[in-house]
């Protein structure tokens, strides 16, 4: 009830803000000085005919070309330039002051723009994408003390391409260049383009220094156009090298040496080192032996006697950072000198290595609150060791305690609960027992993992817990990234059970069944696809995809066909996957698309999954509209009497979508509207003991009978809809939701549908607090 009155205040507090920012935009006109109109934007409209086609690329082209930026607005409102406006006054008071320092905006009035000159930018852009005569005009649509411009761009039919060649002479280099055309993204028929003609140059330029060619630069390539031959836009385009280019440039270089220094700062003294090492060739120069040589050449992607490459260069300085020793990687070409004569140049290859600081400790103290109520203070503390064994290999081990008590939740308000845990990571910068050299993009790594944690939930249980796991993590290219852990197992052992949380395992054998395999041993494979991380992406995939499969192995080994050393071992196979898209628009707005599905069969001497290993539904980052963890199976409902039951809702099938536009508010506010649907469900049958209980009985018939996964699964989702405020300062985003559900599962078919935030009352809304995006 504390967590419902919390989300209602917060909801009108949040509307008399808005209400006040209003009251304050309003008086905006009144400070706006005699003969200025403010800058309130710019529109463009464009006239071209049929043959020409659509031109949305051109008009948004156009826009990045307005300026300055007309002030920023809420909802219509102007608050920043309010607070600006307030703090000139003769005394304006600290709280003015504060709000102009941190919010407020200088005024742009119209005086501060110039036409003229975004017209003649607008026609250098029409004719650098072969709109060749087009006509740009403008005019002001004003009011009083507020005016706008309205730019109007009248297009010419462009000229097209009709031959495009490569006009070459004996120069070895034409070969080359000839060769890089072969995928050149010039082709007959398009209009001309001279931001294309800038990008195939420097397109042409990255091939050449892919093949030696060290010296050479994109501007000694020059496009010539020739349109005398045609009446009707059309035109030849010829490439050719520039006049008395060097003769360096104009021929590939080879790397004749390279020296390492693997301990490099700037007080080392480089000239006379005291201890060289030579590995296949390249010499490694240290005092005293901090990275073993024969362990880092394995990293250095070109050797004596290869000619120069930029791209290897590159991902040389990208596998060497990303080892996890260092702090500065600099690789430095030095020419040698090179005779008039000489048909190949020679290069030496300095690759200098700063090292980060060996050891290190990090202490976090921590403070957590969860959507069931559970809140209160943790600490962490870390300890590092780069280049344990000299070898690039990170050592670390992490100390965790955290107390939580249940603040809200009715009848269990008051729960506590005490948890903790130790776990040593071992990460070697290679993948035993294969080369580094086999994986060009990016060093993959071997983890090596083992921890222990125990919780104690007061006047419930205690759960102690063991887990180690050996595997593999790579990334295949800039998108894509594998983990493979052939190695992974978890032990987990309930006790101190109290006699109330006796009785519910007694009641529920869902439950109970899968408390009682807790010893999982088998290996799991990760995939993930993220375009994210290319920011120039507009519309960017995300999509991670994992296999988890147990117990398969020890069937193998053991003589026994349920336990191995005593312990009942599980058996199951898991999969979900993880789909996401993103459209971006200009402004920071984004709509975002999710789903996700996930599916667990157990098999063999396991009639559930464990329970660490199922899915649940609802929460903070999943159907926002429902508690964590207590949407499903089905229509299953663990509340009684208004008060939830001490055990998470879970299934082994679980679908789930959501659905989110994203939008700037003002400064680091950002908003969100959003709707949430999902569930989780029951696909396998779990005998009923004869000598069961029949309340327990009754309690099991209903859960397998709400639960199970059927045809009507749509009408058994929980939906809801909401709103959300999100403070994103350099990606740390804290997020707070406000949700309402649209569809409840649990209710009776004919009452299940809602009007979202009426229906219900205060009962009906519920307030999420994260942090980070929920996808």
């Amino acid at each position: 009830m504390n967590r419902i009155l919390m989300a209602t205040k917060t909801y009108y507090y949040a509307l008399i803000l808005l209400i006040l920012a209003s009251l304050y935009s309003c008086g905006v006109s009144k400070f706006i000085p005699n003969g200025e109109s403010l800058y309130t934007g710019s529109e463009i409209s464009i006239a071209a005919n049929k043959e020409i086609g659509k031109t949305k690329k051109v008009s948004q082209e156009l826009h990045t070309l307005l300026e300055p930026e007309p002030n920023s607005k809420i909802l219509g409102l102007r608050p920043g330039l309010y607070f600006h406006y307030k703090s000139q006054k003769k005394n304006p008071g600290f709280l003015n002051r504060w709000l102009n320092k941190k919010f407020g905006e200088e005024p742009i009035y119209l005086s501060d723009v110039n036409p003229q000159r975004i017209e003649q930018l607008m026609l250098n852009r029409l004719d650098n994408r072969g709109f060749f005569y087009s006509k740009v005009s403008s005019e002001i649509d004003s009011t009083q003390k507020h005016a706008a411009l309205r730019y109007h761009a009248e297009l010419q039919q462009p000229y097209t391409l009709e031959q495009f060649k490569l006009d070459k002479d004996s120069l070895p280099i034409y070969n080359d260049i000839s060769k890089a055309l072969t995928r050149t993204e010039i082709k007959l028929g398009q209009r001309f383009d001279l931001e294309l003609m800038k990008y195939e140059r420097e397109r042409i330029d990255q091939e050449l220094k892919q093949k030696g060619y060290y010296n050479f630069n994109p501007d000694f390539l020059i496009f010539e156009v020739d349109t005398n031959r045609y009446d009707n836009k059309k035109f030849d385009l010829f490439l050719r090298l520039k006049k008395n280019v060097p003769k360096k440039s104009l021929i590939p270089y080879t790397i004749d040496s390279i020296s390492v220094f693997p301990n490099y700062s700037i007080n080392t003294d480089t000239l006379t080192p005291s201890r060289a090492t030579t590995i296949n060739g390249i010499s490694f120069f240290q005092k005293e032996e901090f990275f073993k040589p024969k362990k880092l050449e394995p990293y250095l992607l070109f050797g004596p006697g290869q000619k120069y490459n930029s791209r290897t260069a590159r991902l040389t300085s990208n596998r060497l950072s990303s080892l996890g020793t260092y702090k500065f990687v600099n690789i430095r070409f030095n020419e040698k000198d090179t005779t008039a004569t000489d048909s190949v140049g020679s290069l030496s290859a300095d690759i200098y290595l700063s090292p980060l600081t060996k050891r290190s400790v990090r202490a976090e103290l921590q403070a957590v609150t969860k959507s069931n109520g559970f809140a209160g203070p943790g600490v962490a503390v870390t300890y590092n060791n780069r280049n344990l064994f000299k070898g690039g290999e990170t050592f670390g081990i992490t100390g965790n305690f955290a107390y939580e008590t249940q603040l809200s939740g009715g009848k269990n308000t008051g729960l506590s609960s005490i948890a903790g845990g130790l776990k040593t990571d071992l990460i070697i910068p290679r993948l035993l027992p294969f080369s580094p050299k086999k994986f060009k993009y990016a060093v993959p790594k071997t983890k090596i993992s083992l921890g222990t944690d125990f919780l104690k939930r007061s006047k419930l249980y205690t759960l102690s817990s063991f887990n180690t796991s050996f595997g593999y993590t790579w990334n295949a290219n800039k998108f894509a990234y594998h983990e493979l852990n052939p190695i992974n197992v978890n032990y987990v052992n309930l006790s101190n059970t109290s006699e109330e949380f006796t009785a519910i395992l007694e009641k529920n054998p869902f439950l109970r069944q899968s408390f009682e395999q807790q010893f999982i041993a088998g290996l799991n494979y990760t995939f993930t696809y993220n375009e994210l991380v290319d920011p120039s992406k507009r519309n960017p995939f995300f999509v991670s995809t994992s296999l988890d499969i147990a117990g398969n192995t020890l069937n193998l080994l053991s003589g026994s066909k349920t336990s191995i050393f005593g312990l009942e071992y599980a058996q199951y196979a898991k999969a979900d996957i993880d789909l996401r898209y993103y459209i971006k628009w200009e402004k920071e707005q984004a709509l975002v698309a999710r789903l996700y599905s996930g599916w667990g069969i157990p098999f063999g001497n396991s009639s559930t999954l464990p329970f660490v290993k199922q899915f649940f539904s609802g929460g903070p980052y999943s159907v926002r509209a429902f508690n964590i963890r207590s949407l499903g199976p089905g229509t299953f409902n663990s509340v009684e009497d208004g008060t939830s039951s001490f055990f998470d809702q879970s299934g082994n099938l679980k679908l789930e979508a959501n659905l989110e536009y994203r939008f700037p508010i003002w400064s680091y506010f950002k908003g969100a509207i959003f709707a949430d649907a999902g569930n989780v469900w029951l696909t396998n049958e779990i005998e009923i003991p004869e000598d069961e209980p029949a309340e327990s009985r009754e309690f099991n018939e209903a859960l397998l009978a709400k639960g199970k996964f059927s045809s009507n699964w749509a009408k058994e989702l929980g939906i809801g809809v909401g709103l959300g405020l999100r403070v994103d300062i350099q990606s740390f985003v804290i997020r707070f939701d406000l949700a309402s559900p649209l569809q409840i599962p649990y209710l009776p078919e004919g009452e299940r549908i809602r009007t979202p935030f009426l229906d219900g009352g205060s009962n009906n809304i519920i307030f999420n607090f994260a942090i980070g995006y929920p996808f």
